[in-house]
């Protein structure tokens, strides 16, 4: 007699999956109704109620050893998600292949969808991934309309990883890469002319990374308007919106653009290892399937994880109904506000150079600065170390900028005024 086969749908029926949710033993567990509800303020006056954002870093819990102002590697999770994680990491490894193989692909759907949602997008239009740089790579080493002889732009603001990925098309499909080097002090018209030229200057440019929030200044950089010349030329744009989904009130299709890498740990506080690519609709099979997956319209063979951080995914939800509560306006006028505070002071401090528009459309949490003059990367190493060890602030160095390297300070919306002052007090010792 052959064995008898159970349908997912019979063992749900007879309760032989009921959802297993262990407790977090010795842990108080916070939950979304721990999040406090934003009161009724504009963004920008409610940036300014220093009683309310010190309810939000409650929710944090980050080292008090430091003045953390390099909140750009990856972003804390609030303690319901920080909870919400440990529960999932208990039911996956308590249910393993059982839980993984029968219920988990429903609740991969649920966080799928939710992300989808969140990004303005339709489920068919994206896919997970560990990661903005997974994302990039897809997108970047995917491109198939490349032709030998084609030009391929990035530009300096660009991610490092970025660059060695553009310039790695030179071998796979033999187009000439060109770098531009983008206009410092950053201005709206500046940055929009500087894309404009090179689309003049090389006819046969068929893609460009456009950097949406540069991770090393912090510069916006007007993707919609010059995406929308791009494709007024036939050029592809591939965005890379790391830094900027989460912490800028936008959602994808406000960039105009039909391929996009999109990060969820960063400003959108979910577990790391999270990311997502996007494709517009139609557009799914100019990016090849990843290494011989089947073809055809399905994004999903764009990219293949393997065996994937459940746990995270399953967090996904949480951490984007947490973002949506504090409201990504409310984050965006709060990280300015703290932006805004170092930076106008310390333009005031002689020997003080600020890498930092003036333009608020031009503006995202991250800035930086370096000391007249000072422009290796040792300088900026020392720099960062000597405001750790004198002062306790802890900022890091970026390299990469055509004016040469620097200190990238980025506040979160946990962070304090009391912090930013603090490394204005250095600056000004």
């Amino acid at each position: 007699m052959k064995p008898p086969v159970f349908s997912r749908r019979a063992l749900l029926r007879t309760g032989a999956l009921l959802p297993f949710v262990p407790s977090v033993a010795g842990a108080a567990v916070a939950s979304l109704a721990d999040v406090p509800a934003p009161p009724a303020l504009a963004p920008a006056a409610l940036a300014a109620d220093n009683g309310w954002w010190s309810k939000v870093g409650a929710l944090y819990d980050v080292t008090d050893e430091v003045a953390m102002l390099d909140n750009g590697y990856w972003g804390s999770m609030a303690r319901p998600v920080v909870d919400a994680y440990a529960r999932h990491v208990e039911r996956v490894n308590s249910g393993n292949a059982y839980y993984g193989r029968l219920a988990f692909p429903d609740e991969y759907g649920a966080a799928h969808r939710a992300v989808a949602e969140a990004l303005g997008v339709g489920r068919d239009e994206i896919v997970l991934t560990r990661g903005a740089t997974e994302a990039l790579h897809a997108l970047i080493g995917g491109y198939n309309r490349l032709r030998p002889g084609d030009t391929v732009l990035c530009a300096d603001l660009d991610y490092d990883n970025v660059i060695t990925t553009v310039h790695w098309l030179r071998q796979r499909r033999g187009v000439n890469v060109v770098r531009i080097d983008l206009p410092e002090p950053a201005t709206y018209q500046g940055l929009i002319d500087a894309y404009a030229q090179a689309m003049a200057q090389h006819p046969r440019l068929r893609m460009m990374i456009l950097t949406h929030v540069s991770h090393r200044n912090g510069v916006v950089l007007p993707v919609a308007e010059i995406a929308r010349m791009a494709r007024e030329r036939g050029i592809d744009v591939i965005v890379d919106t790391a830094h900027g989904f989460g912490q800028l009130d936008m959602r994808i299709p406000d960039l105009g653009a039909d391929f996009a890498a999109i990060n969820l740990h960063k400003w959108i506080g979910a577990p790391v290892g999270v990311g997502a690519v996007y494709i517009r609709r139609g557009r799914v099979r100019d990016i090849d399937p990843y290494m011989g997956e089947a073809d055809g319209d399905n994004i999903a063979t764009r990219v293949h994880t393997g065996t994937i951080n459940f746990a995270a995914y399953l967090t996904v939800p949480l951490a984007l109904q947490v973002h949506q509560r504090i409201g990504v306006a409310n984050k965006q006028a709060r990280l300015h506000r703290l932006r805004n505070r170092w930076v106008d002071a310390a333009r005031e401090i002689d020997g003080i150079d600020v890498l930092a528009s003036s333009d608020p459309r031009l503006t995202s949490a991250i800035a930086a600065f370096r000391l007249r003059g000072k422009r290796s990367v040792a300088d900026n190493v020392a720099l960062a170390k000597r405001l750790l060890q004198e002062h306790g602030v802890f900022v890091v160095m970026r390299d990469g900028l055509a004016s040469g390297a620097c200190v990238r300070v980025t506040p979160a919306i946990f962070t304090s005024e009391a912090q930013v002052d603090r490394l204005v007090t250095a600056l000004r010792g």
